[in-house]
């Protein structure tokens, strides 16, 4: 029997960084995601493919139950220790899928470019968590770490308030449709960020995150009850400069596009990835021109 399971790619609008620490986070799931698929075989251990987008392979291997359940690590196999690692606490989580089963062949697929950073890990991490019927929130803080706004976002179809309370998750449910959305557009960097090597850096500089959290909760309520886009653009621009201060660095729109006639705003990791661009006409050939060829109107992004 063939089981597929799929789940949403995500933007982080605002609360980057702060939602670790319990600042509200205002996120939006893409059109983009990733399926799983599993089929049970009689091979006696787990083959593994990984598609991206093009329907190339970017992973491939086979993998011994007994390496899942002694999360067993391979010298020079980065992304074969990574899933090992999910798989074996997936396991602790239920053991069934392992004890009860004699094989399996199993592939992901994505429907973005993986270096877009979309949610390759949440995405799959959800989906693994809807095979064995586990918490995803709690199979992503035993393997990755994180927030976890994005597997509220691989499992919400609208946009959602995201919060961390106690270190719970408290999703709200946002229907988030301005009609100004024909002037939003995502861009994307050119590069991938690495979460964690972000995430690190933001903890070596903390200045007074607690103080800036009300600021921030006050500017995410200021982006959702925008019914104007200067007021939404204005609310990512104090966004900006607070996360500047925040991180010491230099915002996205100082570095690379000073002269850009709108608001550029960072979605999640600062550096790579995608950024949020609104103006009052379509900014793709502004984009283009400075060798960002990947500019994506909000139509065409967002669930």
């Amino acid at each position: 029997m063939k089981q597929t399971f799929y789940s949403n790619g995500k933007l982080l609008i605002t609360g980057e960084y702060l939602v670790l620490d319990g600042a509200k986070a205002f996120a939006l799931p893409t059109q983009y995601g990733q399926n799983l698929i599993v089929e049970e075989t009689a091979d006696g251990n787990l083959q593994w493919t990984s598609f991206d987008h093009d329907k190339s392979i970017w992973f491939e291997d086979t993998l011994s139950f007994e390496s899942i359940v002694n999360k067993e690590r391979f010298e020079d196999k980065g992304v074969k220790n990574t899933l090992i690692e999910i798989l074996h606490e997936a396991y602790l989580m239920n053991a069934a899928f392992v004890n009860n089963a004699i094989g399996y062949k199993i592939s992901t697929e994505l429907t973005f470019p993986k270096s877009w950073g979309l949610g390759t890990s949440s995405t799959l991490i959800n989906n693994i968590a809807q095979w064995l019927q586990i918490d995803a929130f709690e199979l992503l803080r035993r393997s990755f770490g994180g927030s976890g706004y994005d597997i509220a976002c691989a499992q919400n179809n609208t946009g959602i308030i995201y919060q961390l309370v106690n270190e719970k998750p408290i999703v709200e449910i946002v229907h988030f449709n301005p009609d100004f959305t024909d002037k939003i557009f995502f861009v994307y960097l050119n590069q991938k960020q690495n979460s964690k090597s972000a995430i690190a850096a933001y903890y070596n500089n903390l200045g007074n995150i607690q103080k800036a959290i009300p600021t921030i909760n006050s500017i995410t309520q200021s982006v959702i009850a925008a019914e104007h886009p200067k007021t939404f653009a204005l609310a990512l621009a104090q966004h900006e400069i607070e996360l500047s201060n925040i991180l010491e660095l230099s915002t996205v729109k100082e570095t690379l596009f000073h002269d850009f006639e709108g608001v550029v705003k960072s979605l999640g990791a600062w550096g790579g990835d995608f950024v949020l661009a609104i103006s009052k006409e379509n900014p793709t050939d502004y984009f283009k021109a400075k060798g960002f060829e990947i500019v994506i109107p909000y139509s065409k992004m967002i669930l």
